[in-house]
């Protein structure tokens, strides 16, 4: 397995926007339900007008996660640039008989979300000076908990079906997951989790460009009841860094799944069905 992430400063401090990038990078391998390896790094940092300490800061901090997850870091590329981006290509393994991918969703299924929305909301009000620090806190949080815990829940419980939360946000990932599946997905919003405070942050205004760029990503495939307001609906298109996993499990399995990722994920949630291919891949109520 082989995947690659980089994307630019979400928060202030740089060790943990070097710890925040590697666990981004290495989701993508937890999402099957892998196991990480090797890492590369790559960095885009300007020569002039910013101090390098902070770039070993950043690398120090992605070190720190790939050491405490036994990932081995074999070097790098790094370039010259105005603006400053940081994350990894991943080698990880995996057995082809228990791969989690987003075409294992059948009807009938289950589906939970590991963590709560919002890290894209919440990170563009930090940009603006507009964010709580209790709000940013809690949001840091999330991006920093891990997934490994998650794969190896799902290694654990035979899950098919699987996909990891970023840049389409939660309703754009499900969207991909449906359609690849060739299933409908029924999402109840009410049973979303969130980040404390970013939907007051959704009310202000403080969305990404991805607001807008992922309502356009699923266009009419995705039907959204009357009674969703337009800031509930930004979290859930919001796309995030370091993002939850949407896990598609058997009924019979799903509340002793749950239970178990409730250990390391207390806001861990089943937020909906899947059911037989229809009209739309996406309801949302």
């Amino acid at each position: 397995m082989q995947t690659v992430d980089f994307f630019t400063p979400i928060v202030d401090d740089p060790f943990d926007y070097g710890r925040i990038a590697a666990l981004n990078s290495i989701n993508d391998v937890w999402a099957m339900a892998g196991t990480p390896v090797t890492a590369l790094a790559v960095t885009c940092f300007p020569k002039q007008g910013v101090e390098y300490e902070i770039l070993g800061e950043i690398m120090r901090g992605g070190l720190s996660i790939l050491t405490e997850h036994k990932v081995a870091l074999l070097g790098g590329h790094s370039v010259d640039n105005d603006q400053i981006m940081f994350g990894y290509a991943v080698t990880g393994t995996i057995d082809p008989r228990r791969i989690a991918a987003n075409t294992g969703a059948r009807a009938g299924d289950i589906l939970i979300l590991t963590k709560p929305v919002g890290t894209g909301i919440v990170s563009t009000a930090i940009k603006f000076d507009k964010c709580p620090p209790a709000v940013a806190e809690g949001s840091r949080r999330v991006m920093l908990t891990a997934g490994d815990r998650a794969a190896a829940a799902m290694r654990d419980f035979g899950v098919r079906g699987a996909t990891d939360i970023t840049g389409f946000g939660l309703l754009g990932h499900a969207w991909e997951m449906a359609r690849a599946s060739r299933v409908t997905f029924e999402i109840d919003s009410a049973r979303i989790p969130q980040i404390d405070g970013a939907l007051d942050l959704a009310r202000a205004r403080m969305v990404t460009r991805g607001d807008r760029v992922n309502r356009e990503y699923v266009g009419d495939d995705l039907a959204i009841g009357s009674g969703i307001g337009k800031d509930l609906q930004s979290l859930m298109f919001d796309p995030q860094t370091a993002g939850g996993m949407l896990i598609s499990i058997a009924e019979e399995k799903a509340d002793e799944l749950l239970d178990r990722l409730r250990i390391d994920y207390p806001d861990a949630a089943i937020i909906g069905r899947v059911g037989e291919r229809s009209d739309r891949s996406v309801f949302v109520a």
